[in-house]
């Protein structure tokens, strides 16, 4: 049981980093830089260049073109950042993209927190619902393996 402890409180610390990392919470190590390839954000995130694209064709990301070059700008870096975040948080790239657009209307800094915090509470309910009906089905799994087992173990001999 002191196993199980520690491995939980391992992943729950390696979450609590992951989203840090996701919100910018931690130091940044290019913080000075105004500019990324697409292949800066692709081992800075630990993702593909197709993953990238995908989301530029999604409308996500909006990165400036030199030639064939992709290059991404800090608010594109903070864009990704969110869209993974939200990913983390279960929410659909649609619904990201409508929470990260936000930002630009009238008082959006604001307004994003304000209806992050709402979606995020919303999210919150849906996930602790769906827990609880995987937690139900796994106790209902368990039940009819051992009954499948012991009609099993009946008929062998």
């Amino acid at each position: 049981m002191k196993q199980a402890t520690v491995a939980q409180r391992t992943d729950r610390d390696d979450l609590i980093s992951e989203i840090d990392r996701l919100l910018g919470i931690r130091t940044d190590a290019d913080h000075e830089k105004e500019i990324f390839k697409i292949g800066d954000l692709a081992r800075e995130f630990d993702m593909t260049l197709r993953s990238l694209r995908f989301y530029e064709d999604r409308g996500l990301l909006n990165p400036q073109r030199q030639g064939t070059t992709r290059l991404y700008t800090r608010r594109d870096r903070m864009r990704l950042r969110l869209i993974l975040l939200a990913k983390l948080l279960g929410f659909s790239l649609t619904e990201a993209k409508q929470m990260i657009e936000i930002y630009d209307q009238p008082d959006g800094p604001r307004r994003q927190l304000q209806v992050a915090l709402e979606r995020f509470e919303e999210q919150q309910t849906i996930l602790l619902e769906q827990k609880r009906e995987i937690e139900q089905s796994l106790k209902a799994m368990e039940t009819s393996l051992a009954l499948v087992k012991r009609e099993l173990s009946k008929r062998k001999g």
